[in-house]
C-alpha cells in the first residue's frame, strides 16, 4: 500500500502554544514508531527544557543551535552565524531520508532576522525526502512560508498570565 505523502505544518502567531503543539506532534509521531528529529533555532544549550528531556528519554534526536533570545545577544555576528548554521543542519536533515517528522522549531524567526532568506526554505522544505513530514514554528511567518506549508495554524493571544507579571512556570511554559 502505498505511503501518504508528507505534509508540512505551520505554527505561527503571536500567542503561546507554538512549539507546546509542535512537540505535540513529536510525541504522537514517535508513538507511531517514526523516526523524529528537532532543530531549534534560538534557543540555546543552557534552556532545560522539559521536552528536550522527553526527547532524551525518547532518544529522539534533537539539536539546539542558537544562544538565546536575539535580545539578550551580546554579539549578534554570531547568533546570525549560528542561526545560518542550524538552517543547514535541518537543510541536510529533510533531505537525508532519514526521518519521518523535522520540527524546524522557530525557524521563522531565522526567516524575519535575514540569517536565511524564505527562499532558502522553500527550496530547502520543497527538496525534502518525499517521506519527511515537518512542522515549524515562530512567529511572523514569512508569506512564502505560509504558501508552501499544507497546514498554517496561527495562535492567537486572549489573554496571558504574563501580562499580569506571572513568570514563564516550568512544567506549563517549558
Amino acid at each position: 500500500m502505498p505511503r501518504d505523502p508528507s505534509i508540512v505544518l505551520l505554527n505561527t502567531g503571536d500567542g503561546k502554544g507554538k512549539s507546546s503543539a509542535a512537540f505535540g506532534v513529536m510525541g504522537r509521531g514517535w508513538a507511531r514508531g517514526w523516526t523524529v528529529g528537532v532543530v531549534q533555532f534560538v534557543k540555546g544549550g543552557k534552556w532545560k527544557t522539559g521536552e528536550r528531556k522527553l526527547a532524551a528519554h525518547l532518544e529522539i534526536e534533537w539539536h539546539t543551535l542558537g544562544d538565546g533570545f536575539t535580545w539578550e545577544s551580546t554579539d549578534l555576528d554570531e547568533t546570525a552565524a549560528k542561526g545560518r548554521h542550524a538552517w543547514e543542519v535541518a537543510r541536510q536533515k529533510l533531505a537525508s531520508g532519514g526521518f519521518d517528522l523535522l520540527i524546524l522549531d522557530e525557524l521563522t524567526y531565522a526567516v524575519t532576522y535575514g540569517w536565511i532568506s524564505a527562499q532558502e526554505v522553500v527550496d530547502g522544505i520543497t527538496a525534502r525526502d518525499p517521506k519527511t513530514n515537518v512542522v515549524i514554528t515562530g512567529r511572523n511567518a514569512a508569506p512564502e512560508l505560509v504558501e508552501v506549508a499544507d497546514t498554517v495554524t496561527e495562535m492567537r493571544k486572549v489573554k496571558h498570565v504574563y501580562d499580569r507579571g506571572i513568570k514563564a512556570k516550568k512544567g506549563i511554559e517549558y
